[in-house]
């Protein structure tokens, strides 16, 4: 049975909100499929504003190779802005996509992809814009399946409530395979309802249904175990991972957006996954092992990419682009492709001691020099060492001088405050480097011409790291010794002015570590903060530090557990975590010694270029490290 359109009821609300092109679709590559020819049905959300989910590639990826299937089709939805919201309310529109403005409800699984914790309240905005019941254990079969993904999928208990599934890992054969479970249960006439579907999802071992586990707790709120409730259901859920990631060079045709969105490029993830082994970073963690692709199937990405989509920009991404083992001629041969034209490279974040300037100055050859962005992460040495950061102030000045010496006037520099064993003495110390990295390129240009930003964000201790066990710094000590580093950067008559400095308050970190670190009674504080107007709480001027701490006193009054217990507190090594049960590969003890490791300042190699050293991701996942070189290189363009 056909889904009409609702864009002949959205229409005329446009005009009333601000940007409203976000909400029209129609963009280059988009795809409206056939309702009637298919029997499988994804709505596809970043739970964020078209500007920030549009650009996301987990989305545009799964959208792509979905819509590539028969009898299967995709469409995408975003969080509608509050302008908009009251108006659907007042005039009954429901969340809508924004291929063919159909009805979010009308769809066989919705699902959301999360990058942070902080858009768990726009879900519920969705959900209910929607008609779709907040809590999964009210859904009928006349709902879709949601079902999340993502990085934060990887501890999805808070939200346990409002899901009815969650998947771990990489999307792209996780996606067709629910597809496929779908279609064949759909054409069995669709036996047992929605529960005899959740059943077979889980039952494979590779996809999270929280109904099918009960928690149980002890006195104190600390969890006892986690277990199923039903026969077939596995004790422990996997991730998945793509590991010929040249088999797979999506997205083929990009998005192009019609609204100004916050990156404006063509992006190519260059590899995935990372070994560095830094302790704080979660993205590094559950992504291993590394798997690179090959620098022809780059090339040819980036050909189709920039033919089908009319992008003057591509980023070469990945958690540490500079690291790929062909790097140097991935730059050069794409340099070469293009010189003379107008594309520009781009990559995100570079590693102080994976940069050199023969790769910069590849980046910047067809005329374009924006500043460099290198992240240290830790102010001093000895902060370093503890997160695992190998990079000594000799690297970052020796690497700074050469980027100043080459042109360069603008480098930025990325910090993190309230880091584990962290002092006062830790934070100021980045005044102090910051102060040499000036007063370096000062005297290797001769110039005082140079400048320096310096930007913090709170740290956040995340679930499968070897700090998922730590004490979040409390937000009154972070946002102390940030003032403190303001003052001694702004007191600096020699120097002070050359340095910019940014940085995030320490309030919106403790609700982050609320939510990363939490169980399922998290999820009461959730709903009552969207209940009390919460909305796109990952934008400052949205985020409401005083309704997150009155919903959670209220939510957690009868607990034995409040906001502090969550965030402020040390693990001991035997406390089950909500996640154990969510398995990433790493082996739990190694993560252990690593956070020992950790406290006594020792710091791990990569095991890209040493023996391994037994994190677990390989053996338990049947997967292997996959690098190069290939040894072959980028072929001219031939001209037609």
């Amino acid at each position: 049975m056909s889904v009409e359109s609702l864009f002949p009821r959205l229409e005329p609300l446009l005009p009333k909100v601000q940007k409203p092109i976000q909400y029209v679709g129609g963009e280059l590559n988009s795809t409206v499929k056939d309702w009637d020819e298919a029997t499988v049905r994804w709505a596809l959300m970043y739970p964020d504003a078209y500007e920030v989910g549009l650009p996301n590639q987990g989305v545009q990826i799964l959208y792509e190779i979905l819509n590539e299937l028969p009898e299967t089709l995709a469409e995408r939805t975003y969080a509608v802005w509050p302008d908009l919201e009251a108006l659907m309310r007042s005039e009954g529109v429901p969340q809508f996509t924004v291929d063919g403005h159909r009805p979010v409800r009308a769809f066989d699984v919705l699902g959301v992809s999360f990058a942070t914790e902080l858009g768990y309240t726009n879900l519920l905005t969705a959900l209910d814009l929607a008609g779709i019941p907040l809590e999964a254990a009210d859904r009928t079969d006349e709902d879709p399946i949601v079902l999340a993904g993502g990085h934060a999928a990887f501890n999805p208990e808070p939200i346990a409530g409002f899901l009815d599934a969650a998947v771990l890992g990489d999307g792209e054969q996780i996606a067709i395979a629910i597809s496929e479970v779908l279609r064949e249960w759909k054409a069995e006439g669709s036996p047992g309802g929605r529960d005899e579907l959740l059943m077979r999802l889980a039952s494979t071992g590779g996809v999270y249904v929280p109904k099918f586990y009960d928690v149980e707790y002890h006195q104190d709120g600390r969890i006892m175990r986690v277990v199923p409730n039903r026969d077939g259901v596995p004790t422990r859920v996997f991730k998945h991972t793509v590991m010929d990631l040249d088999e797979w060079p999506y997205p083929k045709k990009p998005l192009v957006p019609l609204a100004e969105t916050v990156h404006e490029r063509f992006s190519v993830e260059i590899f995935r996954g990372c070994t560095r082994g830094c302790r704080f970073c979660q993205a590094g963690m559950i992504t291993r092992p590394v798997r690179e692709r090959s620098i022809t199937t780059i090339g040819d990405m980036v050909e189709a990419g920039i033919r089908e989509s009319g992008f003057s920009e591509v980023g070469l991404l990945s958690l540490s682009s500079a690291d790929h083992s062909e790097i140097a001629g991935v730059t050069k041969g794409l340099a070469d492709r293009y010189e003379g034209g107008q594309i520009g490279l781009s990559l995100p974040s570079t590693r102080v001691d994976a940069f050199n300037i023969d790769l910069a100055n590849e980046l910047s050859r067809n005329g374009r020099r924006s500043g460099l962005t290198f992240a240290p992460e830790g102010g001093s040495e000895r902060m370093r060492k503890v997160i695992n950061k190998m990079v000594t102030e000799e690297d970052l000045i020796r690497t700074v001088t050469t980027a100043y010496s080459n042109g360069w006037r603008q480098v930025k520099l990325y910090f993190m405050c309230g880091l584990p064993t962290e002092e006062d003495e830790d934070v100021l110390g980045i005044a102090d480097l910051a102060k040499k990295v000036i007063k370096a390129g000062r005297e290797a240009t001769g110039s005082r011409d140079i400048r320096c930003t310096v930007s913090i964000g709170g740290f956040v201790p995340k679930p499968h790291t070897p700090f998922q066990w730590a004490a979040q710094c409390d937000h009154e000590t972070v946002d102390r010794r940030l003032r403190a580093l303001r003052d001694a950067l702004r007191s600096d008559k020699e120097y002070g002015r050359a340095i910019g400095y940014r940085y995030h308050d320490g309030k919106p970190s403790i609700v982050e570590g609320l939510l990363s670190r939490g169980d399922r009674r998290v999820g009461k504080v959730i709903r009552a903060v969207w209940e009390d107007g919460g909305r796109f709480d990952g934008w400052s001027e949205h985020f409401s530090f005083e309704r997150w701490m009155a919903a959670a006193e209220r939510a957690f009054a009868d607990e034995p557990v409040d906001v502090d217990w969550y965030t402020t507190r040390d693990r001991d090594e035997h406390e089950v975590l909500p996640w154990d049960h969510l398995d990433a590969g790493l082996d739990r003890e190694w993560l252990w010694q690593d956070w020992q490791d950790a406290l006594n300042s020792v710091e791990v190699e990569d095991c890209r270029w040493t023996p391994c050293y037994d994190c677990g991701v390989c053996p338990t996942m049947g997967t292997e490290i996959q690098i190069g070189p290939t040894g072959r290189k980028l072929l001219p363009l031939t001209v037609i």
